[in-house]
């Protein structure tokens, strides 16, 4: 059960994060483009999973991905919290999904190969990726709400903050997490300037905190969960 459910969560991380283009998530208000969606969700499901005669996994996640879609795109604004609820309901259809499978006896275990290297991929995705459109959607709200501007290079916040989560991850994965503390560090030396200023180190402060405590508890989860 435990498996299942990993490889069906993982199937949905790098489809979303990864597979999902700009151009494919701003038109899913269109019936046409969430089918496609959805169906890319079901087929990276089916060829994840490898139980070649359960097409009751993929079918399922056709449908429970593409009803909450389409309740996201008809009556939720793009926010964070959005976002969130969201990828909070996928989670709990896929894990009802794998107690499904399992409890009817259309698949027994995992059996297929890559176990490992599968979770860990997704959670690489969801940890840099997946956090950052979290973190992006939040902290867009924060400055708009306090009518705070900033200026520097085009998406270097997004590259900064894509970089600290991967080193986050990997001083995770070989044992080393006090190297986080080295990583704060260096942050707050090299955002000495700004913190002068009270509402742009604010800004910094609740941005590097909610991204840093998202790829620690990613990061912390995909190896639990690689170990099953």
């Amino acid at each position: 059960m435990e498996k299942i459910a990993s490889v069906l969560i993982a199937a949905h991380a790098i489809a979303d994060f990864s597979l999902q283009t700009d151009k494919l998530a701003h038109r899913k208000n269109k019936l046409g483009f969430l089918l496609l969606h959805a169906g890319i969700h079901a087929a990276l499901t089916y060829i994840i999973l490898q139980e070649w005669q359960c097409w009751q996994a993929p079918f399922f996640v056709l449908v429970a991905h593409s009803l909450i879609d389409f309740v996201k795109q008809r009556w939720c604004k793009d926010t964070a919290m959005a976002f969130a609820v969201d990828q909070t309901a996928h989670v709990l259809s896929l894990l009802s999904i794998a107690l499904i499978l399992v409890h009817f006896k259309w698949i027994g275990s995992y059996t297929g190969i890559g176990y490992k290297t599968l979770i860990i991929l997704a959670g690489f995705i969801a940890t840099i990726n997946g956090s950052g459109f979290l973190i992006d959607k939040f902290v867009k709200q924060l400055m708009k709400k306090n009518e705070l501007k900033l200026k520097g290079l085009i998406n270097g916040g997004k590259l900064i903050g894509q970089l600290e989560r991967t080193l986050i991850f990997l001083f995770v994965f070989i044992g080393y997490p006090s190297g986080i503390g080295f990583l704060v560090a260096a942050k707050s030396i090299l955002r000495f300037e700004e913190a002068k200023k009270q509402k742009l180190a604010e800004y910094v402060l609740i941005g590097t905190l909610l991204s840093f405590s998202l790829a620690i508890s990613l990061a912390f989860l995909t190896k639990w969960a690689s170990n099953f």
